[in-house]
């Protein structure tokens, strides 16, 4: 290690940790990204080898650093002038020397965030064979076996109306088996580097027309989701079972969000004037 001197891991004390965390900081790096990457990482890697009797203690544990609050100077959330100018973006996208599935990434992937609150990345790598029909549904099944799912667990997301009137499963059903929007190499790394790249083209396709960076073009969707799904009444807990997020209490890990409670859900959210 070029801080250490040395790459053996047996010799770093929790006093190498603390000046390694001194000098990040000083070197201008932001104290959440010392505690959330630089810290975290290496109390998983010392972890994992106090674990399988690699290191008689973990170095890391125990230490950390205060992070501030930072300023907030707006919603998390796409604001509906944003919203619309993001859709509008990706209805009248020209394809150009992107691939066919990247393109069809950015023409698809902020619709589909925009009305299931999802992750960009999740929507990113959804299969042909990840969606299905029920009755007069159309349901995304979200899955780790397709690629990265943050909670590691698989969950159903009904399709809003105005996806399907805006072409997605008419595209869907042109489309041949597997990924829609990657092409990636074998194995779970080639999954989650194609999803991580494609994921960057849409953001940064998203910033073409949303300039603030004081919003997140991969999460001001989910805000969104979540501030308009409060607004016409939606249960709290079946927003958060539509977005993958975790059970708040104990209570809340009984019983299921059914199919029928997501569709009642979904069918209140307002259609998105795009002009």
């Amino acid at each position: 290690m070029t801080f250490l001197k040395h790459d053996t891991a047996s010799r770093v004390t929790p006093e190498d940790i603390v000046r390694f965390k001194d000098y990040r900081v000083q070197s201008g790096v932001s104290p959440k990204t010392v505690k959330d990457s630089d810290l975290a990482g290496m109390k998983t890697v010392f972890g994992w080898a106090v674990v399988n009797r690699r290191l008689p203690s973990n170095p890391a544990d125990g230490i950390t650093i205060k992070v501030g609050k930072s300023r907030k100077l707006r919603s998390k959330g796409f604001y509906d002038s944003e919203a619309i100018a993001i859709l509008k973006h990706a209805r009248e996208f020209v394809p150009g020397r992107e691939g066919p599935k990247l393109a069809a990434a950015k023409r698809w992937v902020p619709w589909l965030c925009a009305f299931t609150g999802g992750r960009v990345g999740e929507m990113i790598q959804i299969r042909k064979e990840d969606l299905r029909r029920e009755g007069k549904l159309w349901v995304l099944h979200v899955t780790p076996e397709a690629g990265p799912v943050k909670t590691d667990e698989a969950r159903d997301v009904v399709l809003h109306r105005q996806i399907i009137e805006e072409g997605f499963v008419a595209f869907l059903e042109k489309s041949k088996g597997g990924y829609l929007f990657i092409d990636p190499k074998a194995g779970e790394l080639g999954v989650r580097n194609a999803v991580k790249t494609a994921r960057n083209k849409v953001n940064e396709f998203v910033r073409e027309v949303v300039k603030d960076k004081n919003v997140d073009p991969s999460h001001g969707w989910r805000h969104r989701f979540k501030t308009v799904g409060i607004d016409q009444g939606v249960e709290m807990r079946v927003l958060d079972a539509i977005q993958g997020h975790a059970p708040r209490n104990v209570s809340e890990g009984y019983g299921d969000v059914t199919i029928k409670a997501k569709a009642n859900a979904i069918a209140k959210f307002p259609a998105i004037e795009v002009a």
